[in-house]
């Protein structure tokens, strides 16, 4: 379809928000492709007649919907479609989620070491500070674009060969089972959005201050063994959790719901 330059100016509807719903459209119906340039914002201004003012209050709601990036100095691009992943329905992984959606990962490793575990990451797998743990730090890729940073943290002494897997191209769940039967039971996640430090900015390639989605974790074996804590940054821009909810008379499920107890 054509884009709709018209502004109705009879209407109640704000310039901006005609204008902003113009582009909407327009996108949502595929006339522009994910990654494609819009045209600039005096390209904007002169085709739908409005002032610099309102096509910049367009294009804001435009990426606060996800829809557009704006790359200081480069221009406005229309964004990628977020990627989902679940949240409470299965307790799968990134590598796993990715996967059966059609986008298998691939990780550059950033640290794979041991160190002694500081008080909280103790706490977090019910461990004496100092303890021996497997620290390691990935930097998550789909399509060949950096789409999550985590750092995750595992008791040396429940898989000590993971210091020298190679977890490229590998699910870090797979490894752990197959290699030493070690599965994941259930797992406890807090979610909470953050922005950018200009570190991460640089190593997700967004600008400093861009919206995160921050995923702690701490997974358990079936006796309640902790087996693993990570905390995650995924790119707001590219990232959307998906949460499946549940009806049940169960009281005792219900229960485990309202305390937060009811994990993947």
């Amino acid at each position: 379809m054509k884009l709709n330059s018209r502004i109705d100016r009879t209407s109640y509807i704000p310039f901006y928000a005609q204008v902003q719903d113009a582009l909407k459209e327009y996108i949502q119906h595929g006339d522009a492709q994910p990654g494609d340039q819009l045209p600039s914002e005096p390209d904007l201004c002169a085709l739908f007649d409005v002032s610099r003012t309102v096509i910049r209050q367009a294009l804001t709601g435009l990426e606060n919907e996800g829809l557009i990036v704006r790359r200081k100095g480069r221009g406005t691009f229309v964004a990628e479609p977020k990627i989902g992943e679940s949240l409470f329905q299965e307790l799968t992984g990134f590598h796993h989620d990715m996967s059966q959606k059609g986008f298998p990962p691939v990780s550059q490793v950033l640290k794979q070491a041991v160190i002694p575990a500081n008080a909280k990451v103790a706490a977090a797998l019910q461990l004496d500070p100092e303890t021996p743990v497997i620290q390691i730090d990935r930097l998550r890729y789909v399509d060949d674009e950096p789409i999550v940073l985590v750092t995750t943290y595992l008791p040396h002494a429940l898989c000590p060969g993971l210091i020298e897997a190679d977890l490229t191209h590998r699910s870090l769940y797979d490894y752990l089972e197959s290699a030493y039967d070690l599965e994941i039971a259930r797992g406890r996640r807090m979610l909470e959005a953050i922005v950018a430090s200009e570190h991460v900015a640089e190593l997700l390639e967004v600008n400093e201050g861009a919206p995160l989605i921050s995923l702690e974790s701490v997974s358990y074996l079936e006796d309640g063994t902790p087996l693993e804590y990570y905390h995650a940054l995924h790119r707001g821009d590219r990232s959307m959790f998906e949460v499946e909810l549940i009806r049940s008379s169960d009281k005792s499920t219900i229960g485990k719901v309202l305390a937060g107890e009811l994990e993947q």
